[in-house]
């Protein structure tokens, strides 16, 4: 696949996010997103239980931040311990780290508030995007992209894939069962984190290809 290509798929992906997350921050301020918000977390609070309790404060554990320092730590260690490959090693940090700052950015600049209803644990700071959505979504689409090219069974892929899906997912939803975010803050974590990814993901795609044609013509 070309730069050109590769920049086509961003430019529509990335176009996405931005669309996206633009809509769903116009609708938050106008209060027309409200009525979605309380349908969800309706449907998702009812199944409330001591047991499902348990397994949402689990998730939302994985993906606070003391955790995903610690997996980031280790995650950085195979990749360069057992990959030997220090610039997907940048790529993994910068993704990291761009999220962290881009999610505090925005949350100040949008001041949303937290649900003050049914909240099964404590939390401040501000809703819109949740940091926690954008943490899963970076660190788990990071790592698949990472690892994708070094899995050389279909199988193996599937599996990756669909235990990345499962837990962004997961943890996005365990912030709507706990109360302490709307619906609509997960889902601009989402595009927000997309839309860092896709570019991140893009300048090292354009930075591995351009090294590799100007080894190619120096070999020549």
């Amino acid at each position: 696949m070309n730069l050109k290509v590769h920049l086509i798929i961003a430019f529509i992906i990335s176009l996405f996010c931005v669309l996206g997350f633009s809509l769903i921050s116009l609708l938050i301020s106008d209060h027309k997103i409200i009525d979605f918000d309380n349908d969800v977390i309706a449907a998702i609070q009812g199944l409330e239980s001591p047991f499902l309790t348990k397994v949402m404060k689990f998730f939302t554990l994985i993906g606070s931040t003391p955790v995903v320092i610690i997996l980031c730590i280790f995650l950085i260690f195979f990749l360069y311990k057992v990959l030997h490959h220090r610039l997907e090693l940048i790529l993994f940090i910068f993704a990291i780290l761009g999220s962290a700052v881009l999610n505090q950015i925005l949350k100040h600049f949008f001041h949303r508030v937290r649900p003050n209803f049914h909240r099964l644990i404590e939390i401040s700071g501000y809703s819109f995007p949740s940091g926690h959505a954008m943490n899963a979504f970076t660190v788990y689409a990071i790592l698949s992209f990472l690892l994708w090219r070094h899995i050389p069974s279909r199988w193996g892929r599937s599996v990756l894939i669909i235990f990345s899906v499962f837990m962004v997912l997961a943890i996005g939803v365990s912030r709507i069962y706990l109360g302490v975010h709307y619906p609509s803050d997960i889902i601009g974590g989402y595009l927000a984190s997309g839309f860092w990814l896709t570019v991140a993901i893009w300048f090292f795609q354009f930075y591995q290809e351009k090294r590799y044609n100007k080894k190619y013509k120096s070999g020549t």
